[in-house]
């Protein structure tokens, strides 16, 4: 493919040790965007600047600033007309890179939004997730440069737009390839974050929430969107999200009544 046939959009992705799965953001990008940015932790020793190198990405390094802060240093070196954000274990299915090209192809159309959101979906133990909480999970990540930035509060980044936003069809592919162990101490961490969060915000956590939140949580994911239809991955997703939920609330309560112990 020519330079001269590729889209005006700079893709952008933040990583730190990744040389295991960014090859397949990678390759779902490479060729047909005009520009790709990689952002790495400066403690990357796996070679994940070399794989992202032999795309042509542009790598820099720098120190962790936190999700949201690392993204932004990311997108202030993006030179695109539009940018596309990435994480290192997501990428752009066919389906969804054919969409862009139709929407750049017609200008009207891009001159109409500021950004664009689109489903991710994501693979669970071998298993693509298409119900529950985790489909179709839209995630705004195409958008003019300029016209967004990276907000939200650390780690749950989300990008702040001003504008109208359009919605496109095609998944974004997602593959955390995490094992149990590893969802489950991501979930203690998140928990420790709301926790956190609530007191920054002098939010009261009473102590029916404890019980009532987890179970809406199982309730609405396995049964109203239908996660059951997902077979044994559906129930354990529902089961894992009423447990964080349930860890959470939990943390939150404890921290508050330590404080009032003080």
């Amino acid at each position: 493919m020519t330079i001269e046939s590729r889209l005006p959009i700079s893709v952008c992705i933040i990583a730190d040790n990744e040389a295991n799965r960014i090859r397949r953001a990678l390759d779902s990008v490479a060729g047909w965007t005009s520009e790709i940015i990689v952002v790495l932790n400066d403690n990357v020793s796996d070679g994940t600047d070399k794989i992202a190198a032999g795309f042509g990405a542009k790598v820099f390094r720098e120190p962790w600033k936190g999700h949201i802060a690392q993204k932004n240093s990311a997108l202030a070196k993006a030179g695109g007309e539009w940018v596309l954000g990435l994480d290192a274990d997501e990428a752009v299915s066919r389906e969804l890179q054919a969409e862009i090209r139709r929407l750049f192809a017609r200008p009207e159309k891009t001159g109409t939004f500021a950004a664009f959101n689109f489903p991710r979906c994501t693979i669970y133990c071998g298993r693509w997730i298409r119900h529950g909480d985790w489909y179709p999970d839209r995630q705004t990540r195409l958008w003019r440069r300029g016209a967004a930035n990276w907000g939200g509060i650390d780690p749950h980044d989300k990008l702040c737009v001003q504008g109208a936003v359009g919605r496109l069809t095609g998944d974004l592919l997602h593959d955390s390839m995490e094992s149990m162990e590893q969802q489950f101490r991501k979930t203690i961490a998140y928990a420790n974050d709301f926790a956190r969060h609530c007191a920054e915000r002098k939010r009261t956590i009473f102590f029916p929430a404890l019980f009532f939140h987890p179970w809406w949580r199982f309730l609405r994911a396995y049964v109203l969107r239908l996660g059951f239809l997902d077979g044994w991955q559906g129930f354990a997703i529902a089961r894992v999200i009423a447990i964080y939920t349930f860890l959470r609330y939990l943390r939150a309560y404890q921290a508050q009544k330590e404080i009032e112990t003080k």
